[in-house]
């Protein structure tokens, strides 16, 4: 006997998700399936009736509350490559973003939550205090001032500075010495930057969960640090969801008031920058014997493009050739990219088999390439290909570099001396002394 197939009757949506819907022309799909045959997500271990036709299709019937009680958008990470596929035009990775939105926030799956309630309570995502946070900055800067950087102290809430920059929880709380590559590169440019004391994360979990409020009061935080301290410029957060974060909370803050408008430069910008005036010096030949290649981040490229129209594919292959002999591309890559799988926050959510079933693409693309090293300038696509998909796909062997590592690596540092070096000693023991945290070593 011939089964009977479920007749679905379109939902009645509210006023304002059938707004929000509208945005979206949900009526021009054509069900091409070109979404879905373009996202590594389709087919995901135990989630293989799902794929993001299906989600496209149930929104447009009205099956709003379906879509979001399923963990499939959460598969998400945000890569784009979906909306790039589709012939009609439609943005759809906004949409799986609004569909997290949803989610009652108790039922977030994972960290994500707490990590974004975390970061607008105590200023990061893991609630490390400021007295730790601080202490671990003396300490660090002061071993760092010992091995290779005399007069070497991390500037914190400094006034009038340049630049401003925010560390990762994680290399605050586990990588530490993850945080030297950046440091030794603002030491050998003689750069005046800082960071803040308070409200430091570089990650904004809130835009992995969907939290829209959450992402425009980190990017309020971040504005008024800025002008409260007269800084001239802030470096976007090296994550890639941290930067796209931050320039989306920016914009909501401008659209609120144009007095919220600070300046910004993006990771690749600034150390292009700082080469081509000559403020730092490399020597390739300490990278000599290994071929490099670079991973194009998605919201460093791709969706940085359709959502902001500017994406860094150029800029990081110029960086990396004055600092190595052999570069190979992987491909496809820039627009054409695959995701490494642990965007969108899938890099601390329960989903490990998904996230690598995702990133097999990229498993595939640095075998092929044949490299030594992967370089990359986003920390969850670092953790991702560093350590989780060699777990999955253990045939073949690199090594994983932040592209400022591999830069740091190259250096050819002139330490501070002379009255330089009693200077910065000095705006050392003032600036712990206003801090009051007590100096474990004298300066």
């Amino acid at each position: 006997m011939q089964a009977v197939a479920e007749v679905i009757t379109p939902t009645s949506l509210s006023e304002d998700m059938r707004t929000y819907l509208g945005r979206f022309d949900l009526a021009a799909c054509v069900s091409c399936g070109s979404c879905a045959s373009g996202c590594p997500s389709s087919g995901a271990p135990g989630f293989e009736d799902w794929n993001t036709r299906k989600v496209l299709r149930m929104l447009a019937m009205g099956m709003v509350d379906e879509v979001v009680n399923s963990d499939f958008v959460w598969l998400c990470t945000g890569c784009g490559r979906c909306s790039q596929n589709c012939p009609m035009g439609v943005d759809i990775a906004p949409l799986m973003m609004h569909m997290k939105h949803l989610r009652d926030r108790d039922k977030v799956p994972g960290s994500l939550h707490k990590g974004a309630q975390n970061n607008l309570e105590s200023g990061n995502n893991l609630a490390i205090s400021r007295d730790d946070y601080l202490e671990g900055m003396l300490d660090l800067g002061n071993e760092l001032a010992e091995e290779e950087c005399p007069g070497f102290y991390v500037p914190v809430d400094k006034q009038d500075a340049e630049v401003l920059f925010f560390p990762n929880s994680k290399e605050v709380y586990g990588d530490f010495e993850d945080q030297f590559w950046w440091w030794k590169i603002f030491y050998a440019a003689r750069e005046n930057w800082t960071v803040p004391s308070e409200g430091w994360e570089a990650v904004d979990w809130a835009l992995f969960s969907g939290n829209y409020e959450g992402t425009r009061k980190l990017a309020r935080r971040k504005i008024d640090f800025m002008k409260r301290l007269n800084i001239k410029q802030m470096i976007m957060p090296d994550c890639g969801g941290g930067s796209y974060g931050c320039r989306t909370g920016l914009k909501y803050c401008l659209e609120e008031n144009s007095e919220n408008e600070v300046d910004f430069i993006y990771l690749y910008e600034y150390l292009m920058r700082i080469m081509k005036e000559g403020r730092i010096t490399l020597d390739k030949s300490v990278h000599a014997g290994k071929s490099f290649t670079w991973h194009d981040s998605c919201k460093h490229g791709r969706e940085l493009y359709r959502h902001y129209g500017v994406a860094f594919f150029d800029e990081p292959r110029w960086i990396l050739e004055q600092c190595v002999d052999d570069f190979v591309e992987m491909t496809p890559n820039r627009m054409n990219s695959y995701c490494c799988g642990a965007g969108g926050g899938m890099w601390p959510m329960p989903f490990d088999d998904q996230s690598a079933h995702h990133g097999r693409y990229k498993a595939e693309q640095i075998q092929r390439s044949g490299a030594d090293v992967v370089v990359v300038a986003c920390s969850n696509c670092r953790d991702q290909i560093m350590k989780r998909l060699p777990n999955y796909y253990p045939d073949y062997k690199y090594e994983v570099k932040y592209l400022w590592q591999v830069i740091a690596e190259a250096l050819v540092i002139d330490p501070l001396q002379g009255e330089e070096l009693r200077r910065a000693e000095d705006e050392a023991r003032e600036q712990w002394k206003r801090l009051e945290v007590e100096l474990t070593s004298e300066y």
